[in-house]
């Protein structure tokens, strides 16, 4: 289906441009949503008669989203979850958690404009895209732990999966360390024993 797009749409092209969509996509997202309208020749005079209005709509809409960008952009938000030891979560984040922890913090943002395109299940830092205007984009962090502490870690830039990990490792290597020292002590022990017999038998 040819459709006039009424904004810019990612991946499609610019206000007032002709386009080519599948039918669904335009039956279910475009034309519903007013972002396009079917290309006839009414539509096509009725896109002129609006584009002046359209256009300073969309330079209000983008400037309003620029103030909340510039607020926005690098954001943290914290969430606490349970979490397996190796750093699976017991349930998951998604786009709508995502879009409600921003509300909580004074930011009105539609889980549509949150590009998550899966939960996330894992704890540790995600860096997630936000479409806040089709021309004005801005990423926010989402630190998922298990606690406060990790939370923290995590905020200043530390990979708590890593640091875990290497915890882990640091033990086995430590553990490994002790045996082999009491290994070498007993073998010592054993040579002390050889040498003393020797000694008494001459």
């Amino acid at each position: 289906m040819d459709v006039i797009l009424l904004e810019r749409v990612a991946k499609l092209g610019q206000m007032g441009e002709t386009v080519k969509v599948k039918n669904g996509f335009a039956r279910n997202f475009l034309l519903p949503k007013g972002k396009a309208l079917r290309a006839t020749k009414e539509n096509s005079a009725k896109f002129e008669g609006m584009k002046t209005q359209l256009e300073a709509q969309n330079l209000q809409l983008k400037s309003e989203a620029e103030k909340v960008a510039a607020k926005l952009d690098g954001h943290n938000i914290i969430v606490l979850r349970q979490a397996a030891e190796t750093g699976a979560l017991f349930g998951s984040v998604s786009a709508r958690d995502v879009a409600v922890l921003l509300g909580e913090a004074g930011f009105t943002v539609n889980r549509s404009q949150i590009a998550l395109n899966a939960p996330v299940k894992t704890v540790g830092r995600h860096v997630l895209p936000l479409t806040l205007h089709p021309e004005v984009e801005v990423k926010v962090n989402l630190n998922v732990a298990r606690n406060a502490d990790e939370a923290e870690r995590l905020k200043r830039g530390e990979d708590i999966t890593v640091s875990r990990d290497k915890t882990e490792a640091d033990e086995a290597l430590a553990a490994a360390q002790t045996m082999f020292d009491k290994r070498e002590d007993a073998d010592e022990a054993v040579g002390a024993d050889g040498e003393a017999e020797a000694a008494t038998e001459k």
